[in-house]
């Protein structure tokens, strides 16, 4: 992937957002896997991204999927890893204080980009995201990780992620297929499949909250997460970086992984550190 920059970039001023991550915060975090922090991100930021959202949706990239089926009224859009051609993005990551922030909940001394990923359900989508966990799609391993999650348009409670708190402590549950529930990761038996959350969520302690542009959420890779459709005239785009800690590594896997890093495998080693070009440091320092 190139990089691609205009030159009329706006600079985003040093902020505080991480100063907004407290220890109940962060205790929360660690303790279920899944946090809401309120107004975090200003609105000359969240303007700028919504444009950048609005780039990437009329200029897709290769990794670019619909995840809604032909007959659904709406449309559910994701594409993966834009930061290189995105300015808006780019900005974003890398000024928007999320490397202090992701330091403080992981309680890593080193933040690395993993990837981005935008998820844009359009009104009217009836396409769910249904339970799963998100590192057994992945490349990495490790417990020093964590999401964010934040939209550009209201969130309604009932269009919101939800997350099965303290599900993040294990153990790894089958990866598959959103559309047709197929295995395509882990080999069909190697790892548990999923509980019906769905059906008895009454046993569950489950997390959500309606939000307005500004508020994000963060979760753990393996947090038990999924959302519903969404109802109404509103969009639900929605931006969401995927961050890395100080035990992270790699783990080179036999099948193509969601999202793909072809030829990674042949330039870190098993178990390495995530020390690449396409996982640039935003807190900390190497070495």
């Amino acid at each position: 992937m190139s990089a691609t920059f205009s030159s009329a970039t706006t600079s985003f001023a040093p902020n505080s957002a991480g100063q907004k991550v407290t220890p109940e915060i962060c205790a929360a975090f660690q303790r279920d896997g899944a946090v809401c922090i309120r107004g975090l991100f200003d609105a000359r930021l969240l303007s700028e991204l919504a444009e950048g959202i609005e780039h990437n949706l009329n200029n897709p990239s290769p990794r670019a999927k619909v995840a809604s089926q032909p007959d659904d009224p709406g449309w559910f859009f994701e594409d993966f890893c834009n930061w290189q051609d995105n300015p808006a993005y780019r900005r974003f990551i890398f000024e928007s204080g999320l490397g202090e922030i992701g330091a403080r909940l992981m309680d890593s001394r080193q933040v690395r980009l993993y990837h981005d990923h935008l998820l844009v359900k359009e009104p009217g989508t009836r396409q769910r995201t249904p339970w799963h966990q998100d590192q057994p799609y992945y490349n990495v391993e490790g417990q020093q990780n964590v999401s964010m999650w934040m939209p550009v348009d209201p969130v309604s409670r009932e269009a919101t992620l939800e997350f099965v708190a303290g599900s993040h402590k294990g153990p790894w549950l089958m990866p598959r297929t959103f559309m047709d529930n197929e295995a395509k990761w882990f080999p069909e038996g190697s790892l548990a499949d999923l509980p019906d959350i769905e059906a008895n969520r009454e046993r569950y302690d489950i997390l959500g909250w309606e939000l307005e542009p500004g508020d994000a959420v963060f979760f753990n890779m393996l947090t038990l997460h999924a959302s519903g459709g969404v109802s109404g005239s509103t969009r639900r785009r929605a931006f969401s970086v995927r961050l890395l800690g100080d035990d992270m590594t790699h783990a080179p896997r036999q099948w193509t992984t969601s999202p793909p890093f072809p030829g990674l495998d042949k330039e870190l080693l098993a178990g390495a550190p995530m020390e690449h070009p396409l996982f640039p440091l935003l807190h900390g320092r190497d070495g």
